[in-house]
């Protein structure tokens, strides 16, 4: 698919994207203006994706911007603190001149929710049906990166995160198409051509039986409410937490050889 053809399919489509404000979306910027011809690339890190759509596609229908918030104004805050008030949109800003807030305003939908959770934590439902009925286009980039996670939140966002996202996707009666952007080490470590075969639910690149998602969130739920009754505090629940995911870890993947960058010197030293 040549760029042109992508402007051509973004204009008078409506997009929802995730994850708008995380480390994805924040850490390829120089990569993705670089290669931005490149379709792969193009549909990328979400701060990102979301200033070119607005400056290279003006004729996008509309893009809905899912941010983890309480409510409409705290999305606001984070939109304004988090994204549009970036040095990234400094030539938008330029170009639109004194446009450029009502332009995005136009554009631009916010939708306070959380993927961690069913119907993505949507909790206005007269914007939730107008989503269902109108979303030609889902980008999910919403994970957390962060090797040393506790493991409810790992669990909850990058692995019931993706089945909220596909819940939800199934819902749209418009969407054409659903892109969602892994993190890095989901690929494995295969050589050579990596093709993109279809895979099955249950299916893995290692050959390691498929993870029981709802026996993992049990453990979980089992182990914050040990950690209640014991009236552990918030630092000790969040250590505990961690500790949790590196057993789990070695407990289901045992003999699976990773690459080294998964394991720091604080979880060597556990």
């Amino acid at each position: 698919m040549e760029l042109g053809s992508i402007l051509h399919f973004l204009q008078e489509n409506t997009i929802l994207i995730t994850g708008a404000t995380g480390f994805l979306a924040k850490s390829m910027l120089s990569f993705t203006v670089a290669l931005l011809p490149t379709p792969s690339v193009f549909f990328s890190p979400s701060k990102v994706l979301l200033e070119k759509i607005l400056r290279v596609q003006p004729n996008v229908k509309k893009l809905y911007l899912l941010l983890r918030a309480a409510d409409a104004k705290s999305a606001t805050h984070r939109l304004h603190n988090e994204i549009i008030g970036k040095d990234l949109f400094r030539m938008l800003k330029e170009n639109l001149g004194g446009n450029f807030i009502s332009f995005v305003s136009e554009k631009v939908t916010l939708v306070p929710g959380d993927i961690s959770r069913e119907d993505l934590g949507l909790k206005d439902s007269n914007l939730k049906e107008e989503i269902y009925n109108q979303t030609d286009v889902i980008i999910n980039l919403a994970a957390t990166t962060n090797f040393d996670e506790r493991y409810d939140i790992s669990l909850g966002l990058n692995t019931f995160g993706v089945k909220y996202v596909i819940d939800f996707a199934k819902k749209c009666t418009e969407l054409k198409v659903l892109v969602h952007v892994s993190t890095a080490y989901v690929c494995g470590e295969g050589k050579g051509l990596i093709l993109e075969n279809p895979y099955h639910l249950g299916d893995s690149l290692n050959g390691v039986k498929g993870l029981d998602i709802d026996a993992e969130e049990k453990v979980v739920r089992d182990k914050l409410g040990e950690l209640r009754n014991l009236g552990a505090t918030e630092d000790e629940t969040k250590e505990a937490m961690k500790d949790l995911g590196i057993s789990r870890v070695f407990k289901i993947h045992q003999g699976v050889q990773y690459p080294d960058i998964f394991w720091s010197p604080k979880k060597i030293e556990r």
